[in-house]
């Protein structure tokens, strides 16, 4: 008798909540939860949305939300429920509580996919790094063990450090342990951009919102076969090579981690120094997904980003991605406005390409050659 093939182990199920504050284009089908949440590897069940005009310091929602919240885990036998907002760790708790599944925010579960993600020791250590930030502001009276612990045997003095005294502590400990770590590594990559600057070349570095086709473009640039994949935060650690661009030209480019609405700044901050490849730059390719209805929002998150890692005066290209992805062109002028959110620009060169198939790339490749020309002979000016 031959034996069935076996069946690969359904994802853990999740329940989807987003909360609308009033806040512009507000993503009520929750899109964007959803691509993350199958990146963590869960599988989104049902979605609930809710419209407040304030939040509930104690439970983020309102009870009867909860309730309803609490009836849909019931109902589809979910194993945790996923918010697209930043949950207070009160609120975390007390969600918990009255709906008796782990409960994540929108923090927690970019955190997470970060961890599956990093490969590299120092991405590893920048993802636990920022994980454990993020830990020790759940430090909370919620614990089962936050009893005051006694004095030694025999002793009848007062009581000791209460636990969570000592867990913060030794979350400090290993937060200065990986800082400490991380530096040194932050010096040898200071190192080896020291080296690329004194050889003259034209310095890139690509930017963009999470899955809008960084990686497909870098790639496609470089000749290279990194790891490319339709989910978001497919490649976190940072990898540079060198392209010839004609005629003795050469430029160094360097592809780095996709950034997010709300990016969490635990993340930015742990990230810094793999992020400094793009303060080096001499220009940014902000990479966009043209067939992406958000654009416009995603460009100015990205450029949020830029501004909180002092990168917002670095001269830019946008590069329009996924053209082989629209059913029909997108007129320039629907694009005005998102040319002038580039810090106010309005002459900010544009391309429209495809990563995928070759569209357009010419013609990238035409104005980085122009660049690197400049780029080196100031070089020489200066020698």
């Amino acid at each position: 008798m031959q034996a069935s093939p076996t069946q690969p182990e359904p994802l853990p199920g999740a329940i989807l909540v987003g909360v609308d504050l009033g806040q512009p284009a507000a993503d009520r089908e929750l899109h964007e939860l959803r691509e993350l949440a199958l990146s963590a590897g869960l599988q989104p069940l049902a979605t609930l949305w809710s419209a407040r005009r304030r939040l509930d310091p104690a439970l983020y929602l309102g009870r009867g939300k909860v309730e309803t919240l609490g009836e849909l885990v019931q109902q589809h036998a979910a194993r945790c429920v996923l918010f697209d907002n930043a949950l207070s760790p009160a609120q975390q708790r007390n969600l918990e509580r009255a709906l008796e599944v782990p409960v994540w925010d929108r923090t927690a579960l970019i955190l997470e996919i970060f961890a599956r993600r990093a490969r590299s020791g120092e991405g590893k250590l920048q993802v636990e790094l920022a994980r454990l930030r993020h830990a020790a502001t759940r430090l909370v009276r919620g614990w089962t063990h936050l009893e005051r612990q006694q004095g030694g045997i025999g002793l009848r003095g007062g009581p000791g450090e209460k636990q969570i005294e000592l867990d913060r502590r030794m979350l400090e400990d290993k937060i200065k342990l990986l800082q400490l770590r991380l530096r040194k590594l932050e010096c040898q990559r200071a190192t080896q951009r020291r080296a690329r600057a004194r050889g003259g070349l034209l310095r890139v570095s690509i930017v963009g919102y999470t899955n809008a086709g960084k990686s497909t473009l870098f790639n496609a640039l470089t000749h290279s076969h990194g790891y490319v994949a339709d989910q978001l935060f497919a490649t976190l650690d940072t990898t540079t090579r060198r392209i010839f661009l004609g005629e003795g030209l050469h430029a160094v480019v360097s592809d780095t981690v996709g950034f997010i609405r709300d990016l969490p700044h635990g993340l930015v901050e742990a990230f810094k120094a793999t992020l400094d490849e793009t303060l080096d730059a001499d220009v940014l390719l902000h990479v966009v997904d043209l067939s992406n209805p958000q654009r416009e929002r995603q460009i100015e998150q990205v450029n949020s980003v830029l501004a909180e890692i002092g990168a917002q005066d670095i001269p830019q290209l946008l590069v329009y991605n996924k053209v082989d992805k629209l059913r029909e062109p997108v007129p320039y002028s629907a694009r005005l406005a998102a040319h002038a959110t580039a810090d106010g620009r309005a002459s900010i060169k544009c391309f429209d390409v495809s990563a995928l198939t070759g569209s357009g790339l010419d013609a990238l490749r035409a104005q980085l050659a122009e660049l690197a020309a400049q780029a080196a002979a100031d070089n020489v000016h200066h020698a």
